[in-house]
């Protein structure tokens, strides 16, 4: 890929200047930790979905960070996300001690607040570090850019309440190797878990703010190569390369205050950070402002050390107002596209964030999908259903250019997926549970072996290729992309059924449920479900190509089984000859007959029951749900016409989800696996499909029932909607008669 050029368009800089002040910033846009939050803080990021670094309180710690698809692939471990080198670290010491290694208290660190602004991508913090007897106000202002995606820049002014000499630092940390490193591409279950307690850890949900399993998902260890600096110049610059994995480089150059007065400015090379140390006086009461602009690069994605090196420099020359200006102009492109809420600003707020989440990690023009956890190592950053079925269809109608690049993925790779179906003697393309996300190669963990037949997410990769040809109308996308993944998804299933000649209909044996501890099930009705939905899809498709369907295809989907109870008027979980008796996160997966891209075809009165049910099992068989189940209840009860139950699911996804200060979902309220995507995409999902009652089928944004409205809303409305090249405004507001309807207006 090219190097975007380091050009800020005068007119970035103007929006900027006038743009309305940090106070005047619309507040749902704005999560701020204040000092009560050092006991809870759980760190957020920040990120342009190519590179990221995490948040810490100080807003000058060096923190991990993580860039896109670049992973480490160590001896029988699985493929992880390679930590690269941490990036936003700036140290001060005004004598008695270094800003960053002091404890962190509210008497120490004093008038303390640190702001996310979603709208401008920007993290703040402010404070009076107190400490040995001397005071300084603090302010750092750290961002990913939006508008150039190979750089970050971070400025950190301080205000000595004092004259004398003071030290900064300027390092990219260099990360150790986690310890212990478990071999877990060949571990069991509970050969894991005893080497997990020996090592001293274990894996108990964790009180907040620790993300709970930090034993299991770990980050990869980068290499360095090559590193080196210039303190006359004020750059550093390295090359390195993840373990047994691709090349990276990174660089940085230092802007120091024009009227500063240097006494010593000097590299230092070592195993844990290249640094750039300064020493210098300063005077009682004057500001001194320090910039470390951040360029950052990996093989496929820009150059080495010298050529990421050059654009950290041009970054300098073009100076932090510039860059951060056209970055803001970027960030408020992208919300043009928004989801309003009048009448509930704890819901609207939870709405930007979820969407900043999903925004900072997506990227355009390529074929890279997004992990589980975002750009941080949960779930080893691999490539789940939740990219498809979950993170996909709430990007498509809002920002359908950054949803392309997940189907784009699977179109990328289709050939381990053909190694992976000759491996378990089926046809067609056979998809991992976790694909790596740079080659697609399966590394779901040994431990997790059962869910290789959890096999749902290969229908789940086809109907979001399918989705994506109806939201784009764009039929060369679909022959020479969409198709080849659709055909071969059909192969597989064709292969995979079981005719039942007895019964005359067709099965799907041993197979794992979405809700997963049910994993090895015959007939579970979800998987059923979306088989058939795929192959339905691939016969559509076949006519629009000019290809020739199998005519298996029909037969099989025309008389595939769903598992239904006659006398109870509801769908089964799977076959009645497995017991519905676990206790597991979500107690049922009937709710996941209502998703969106499936909602299978039912009576009222049946989708009636298929809900009451699932909520039965939540309250009898559930344990710490799971969000992903979770937010769904709001779609099931918008099609069940009951707007004030789909607002109270709404409001219950406000509990004990969002971890403060900055509404990082995690998996469960117990369970602190956090930066989960798919748990911000079904909110979003909730309003963009669930209350409006929109549907993408072949017919076009359709009405698929009234839209709700919660009780307490005046009014709800998705912004800039794309839908096959035009773009409109959807309302829902009560009309006269207090009856929610839901109007289109035309942009274009």
């Amino acid at each position: 890929m090219k190097f975007r050029h380091l050009k800020c368009i005068g007119l970035c800089l103007i929006a900027a200047l006038a743009a309305p002040a940090f106070g005047q910033t619309d507040p749902s846009f704005l999560l701020t930790a204040t000092s009560k939050h050092f006991d809870s803080y759980f760190p957020s990021y920040l990120a342009n979905g190519y590179f990221s670094t995490m948040t810490s309180p100080r807003g000058t710690e060096g923190n991990l960070a993580y860039m896109v698809a670049f992973m480490d692939y160590a001896k029988d471990d699985i493929a992880r996300p390679a930590a690269i080198p941490g990036w936003s670290e700036i140290d001060y010491n005004p004598g008695g001690g270094w800003i960053n290694s002091t404890r962190l208290g509210k008497e120490i660190f004093t008038d303390y607040a640190q702001t996310l602004n979603m709208r401008d991508g920007t993290l703040s913090t402010r404070y009076r570090f107190v400490y040995a007897n001397k005071s300084t106000d603090v302010k750092v202002t750290t961002f990913v850019s939006q508008a150039a995606n190979h750089l970050a820049a971070t400025q950190l002014s301080i205000t000595p309440q004092f004259d004398g000499s003071v030290q900064l630092t300027f390092p990219l940390r260099l990360w150790s190797e986690h310890q212990p490193r478990f071999p877990i591409g060949k571990m069991s279950g509970d050969e894991m878990i005893a080497a997990v307690i020996a090592s001293g850890q274990n894996l108990d949900n964790k009180p907040v703010p620790t993300p709970d399993r930090a034993a299991v998902w770990y980050h990869g260890v980068t290499r360095i190569v090559s590193s080196d600096g210039d303190a006359k110049a004020l750059t550093l610059s390295l090359d390195g390369r993840a373990e047994q994995g691709l090349t990276m480089a990174e660089a940085a150059a230092i802007n120091l205050p024009a009227d500063l007065d240097i006494e010593d400015v000097k590299l230092e090379r070592g195993p844990h950070r290249l640094s750039l140390n300064v020493v210098a006086k300063v005077k009682q009461g004057k500001t001194y402002t320090f910039t470390k602009y951040i360029a950052a690069s990996r093989q496929n994605w820009g150059g080495d050390a010298k050529e990421t090196l050059a654009l950290a420099k041009a970054a300098r020359e073009t100076g932090f107002a510039a860059l951060l200006a056209e970055h803001q102009a970027a960030w408020h492109e992208l919300w043009k596209a928004d989801i309003v809420v009048e009448g509930d600003a704890k819901v609207q707020q939870a709405l930007h964030s979820d969407l900043y989440y999903l925004l900072s990690n997506t990227t355009t023009g390529t074929a890279w999908p997004m992990g589980a956890c975002a750009l941080t190592p949960g779930y080893a950053g691999h490539a789940f259903w939740d990219s498809d079925s979950w993170v996909f269809p709430a990007l498509l109608l809002l920002h359908p250019e950054r949803a392309k690049p997940i189907v784009m993925f699977r179109h990328r790779t289709m050939q381990p997926a053909r190694e992976r179906a000759r491996q378990y003697a089926t046809k067609g393309t056979m998809y991992p549970w976790e694909s790596d996300p740079e080659t697609g190669v399966d590394h779901t963990p040994h431990f997790a072996y059962g869910v290789f037949r959890e096999i749902h997410v290969n229908a789940d990769i086809a109907i979001a290729q399918w989705q994506y040809y109806l939201a784009t109308g764009d039929t060369a996308w679909l022959k020479q992309y969409g198709w080849p993944v659709i055909d071969e998804v059909a192969q597989f299933w064709a292969s995979r059924v079981t005719y039942n000649k007895e019964k005359d209909r067709y099965e799907i044996h041993h197979v794992t449920s979405p809700d997963e501890a049910y994993d090895d099930v015959p007939n579970d009705s979800f998987t059923n479900a979306v088989a058939r939905k795929a192959l339905t899809i691939a016969i559509q498709a076949s006519k629009l190509v000019g290809a020739k369907a199998d005519p298996q295809w029909a037969e099989i989907a025309s008389k595939i089984y769903i598992p239904f109870q006659d006398q109870e008027q509801r769908h089964l979980d799977f076959d009645a000859s497995v017991p519905h008796d676990k206790i597991t996160w979500m107690g049922s997966s009937l709710a996941w007959l209502m998703y969106p891209n499936l909602d299978l075809p039912m009576s009222a009165q049946v989708r009636k029951n298929d809900f009451d049910f699932q909520l039965n099992e939540l309250k009898v068989h559930g344990d710490d749900p799971n969000e992903m189940m979770m937010v769904m209840l709001a779609v099931g009860a918008a099609e069940l016409g009951d707007a004030k139950t789909a607002g109270d699911w709404i409001q219950r996804n406000l509990v004990g989800f969002l971890k403060p200060p900055f509404n990082v979902r995690t998996e469960t309220v117990a369970n602190n696996a956090g930066y989960i995507l798919a748990t911000s995409a079904g909110f979003v999902q909730s309003f963009v499909y669930g209350l409006s009652g929109l549907r993408i089928d072949e017919q076009g944004l359709t009405e698929a029932y009234a839209p709700a409205l919660p009780p307490a809303w005046r009014a709800l409305t998705l912004k800039h909607i794309s839908f096959r090249g035009k773009h409109y405004d959807i309302h829902i507001e009560r009309n006269a008669s207090g009856k929610a309807v839901l109007t289109r207006k035309a942009l274009d």
